[in-house]
């Protein structure tokens, strides 16, 4: 069932990703160029991009560590920073070197997470 909602949160986020204008945006305020901000950002670094990457991340090492460790890791990484890359070329996107990094932590940070669970649940 994890697998599952990951596949979906993930197939969200790529079309989140390669839409030529905010689809959030257009959904909350009618504008395909206003973007939804939940938080400040933090230090110059998208909280929309921690906050996101964070879940799709700790999601998918719940559905995919035991069985495929490196290729969820390194998926998981790597989509991080090409998500973003992509905004060189999608039109009407901009690449932020503020969101890749957001999307840098936010996976960083529940691999963290996620290996202190496990190391807690293991003693």
């Amino acid at each position: 069932m994890t697998k599952i909602i990951f596949n979906i949160i993930n197939t969200i986020f790529i079309i989140l990703y390669i839409y030529p204008g905010s689809i959030l945006g257009f959904l909350i305020y009618g504008e395909f160029q206003k973007q939804p901000q939940l938080t400040g950002d933090f230090m110059s670094i998208s909280s929309n991009h921690v906050y996101a990457f964070f879940v799709l991340s700790f999601i998918g090492l719940i559905a995919y560590y035991k069985s495929k460790k490196i290729v969820i890791l390194n998926y998981l990484i790597l989509s991080s920073i090409i998500f973003e890359v992509l905004h060189l070329f999608i039109p009407n996107r901009s690449f932020q070197y503020s969101d890749l990094f957001g999307n840098i932590i936010g996976v960083l940070l529940s691999i963290l997470l996620f290996s202190i669970f496990n190391y807690w649940r293991k003693r």
